[in-house]
């Protein structure tokens, strides 16, 4: 094994990658969700599935809650269950956009009884942060306004700023506030959080414990994320991703589906940044909804992706980049990026599972387990979860 292949082992050996509880519940477009069996039918059965993808993976010991999607009684419970699965519960995202009350937006709202309303939904997951030692809180609003002159823009912006602040007091210990952006949908004339100038922005002022969250489908076309990834490391403003794939808008399709080689760009400026140090704190994680493919194979194939782009993004001979870049050699810069991404690391990666006792092909692995036939036979009656689920 090579010096710079031994060094992306190590990276690659720490690595982890948070899968999302929605991801195993029915989800899909605004026009169909196709039903599938054996899907859980509660926030404890989600749980059990994620453990699968880590059980085979051996990257992925932590899974999202969507709060109310999941509200369970009692959240200790299920961040023990986690536990003895070998995960822990990992961001607590809040919901403020599938109530009636929040048809002209949530903490943006014109009304003060909604915009309590809302906030008070915020402080609620940080209680469920308390309870389960979740480290973070991640916001994405659908606030906006469809028409000119609808409400007041530089208003909705103080009362946004507003919820934030008093959200952002409340955390305690080591948690976090991660602000996620969206240039579009549900509101088409102007969004609330439209841009990552727009969550950094509000991050800056709110302090330390407030970072921005890059949702790679939540751009428009052409936009440079990895642009934006360097920035933000570089200002430490960087606190998570939310890997998906798009080919028009956003798909919520498997990360690196789209455009692989775009996952690389910004995995290569994640790596160049320090953003796979400990000490950056930036969790890597998967939003996406699988509407035609199966649940659990499609987060651990997505996992695969994003550890085949970051083990070639570490195999860049950053002193020899560094070396074409000075002497100002477009192609020869050029040259060194494509020599790492036309690497082939599914040796490599093969080599890390052997290493850490786990089957080398973990899709091949899980479908020979027999977890799918079980869940299908087992998880007849109930309600499936899904979206409002």
């Amino acid at each position: 094994m090579t010096t710079a292949s031994a060094a992306a082992m190590a990276a690659l050996r720490s690595q982890r990658i948070e899968t999302p509880s929605w991801a195993y519940g029915n989800s899909g477009t605004r026009f169909k969700v196709f039903a599938q069996e054996g899907v859980p039918r509660d926030p404890f059965e989600k749980v059990a599935d994620a453990a699968q993808v880590h059980a085979y993976t051996g990257v992925a010991p932590s899974v999202s809650l969507h709060i109310p999607w999941d509200k369970v009684e009692d959240y200790a419970s299920l961040a023990k269950q986690a536990e003895s699965l070998g995960l822990r519960i990992g961001a607590i995202n809040s919901n403020v956009f599938q109530d009636d009350d929040y048809m002209l937006g949530s903490v943006t709202n014109p009304d003060p009884r909604v915009r309590r309303k809302a906030t008070d939904h915020l402080l609620e997951c940080v209680e469920i942060m308390d309870a389960t030692g979740s480290r973070d809180l991640k916001l994405w609003f659908s606030d906006g306004t469809n028409y000119p002159g609808q409400d007041d823009i530089r208003a909705r912006q103080d009362r946004l700023a507003e919820a934030l602040a008093e959200v952002h007091a409340r955390l305690t210990g080591d948690q976090r506030m991660i602000l996620e952006y969206k240039f579009f949908e549900p509101a088409f004339y102007t969004t609330d959080v439209p841009d990552w100038g727009t969550a950094y922005a509000h991050c800056l002022k709110l302090g330390e414990r407030a970072k921005v969250v890059v949702d790679t489908g939540h751009h428009a076309p052409g936009t440079n994320i990895e642009f934006i990834v360097a920035f933000l490391l570089r200002e430490g403003k960087l606190g998570a991703f939310d890997f998906n794939s798009r080919f028009y808008a956003d798909d919520d399709l498997m990360v690196g589906a789209a455009d692989p080689f775009q996952l690389f760009r910004i995995m290569h400026e994640v790596v160049r940044g320090g953003g796979l140090d400990d000490a950056a704190e930036v969790a890597f994680m998967l939003d996406q909804c699988h509407n035609i493919e199966p649940k659990i194979p499609g987060q651990i194939r997505s996992v695969m992706n994003v550890q085949e782009a970051t083990a070639k993004a570490l195999l860049v001979d950053a002193d020899a980049l560094a070396a074409e870049q000075a002497a100002g050699d477009v192609l020869g810069a050029n040259a060194v990026l494509m020599d790492a991404y036309n690497t082939d690391v599914r040796p490599l990666l093969a080599d890390l599972r052997t290493e850490l006792g786990l089957d080398p092909d973990p899709m091949a692995a899980y479908a020979a387990s027999g977890y799918g036939e079980k869940i299908r036979a087992e998880r007849v009656g109930g309600n499936q979860a899904g979206w409002g689920a």
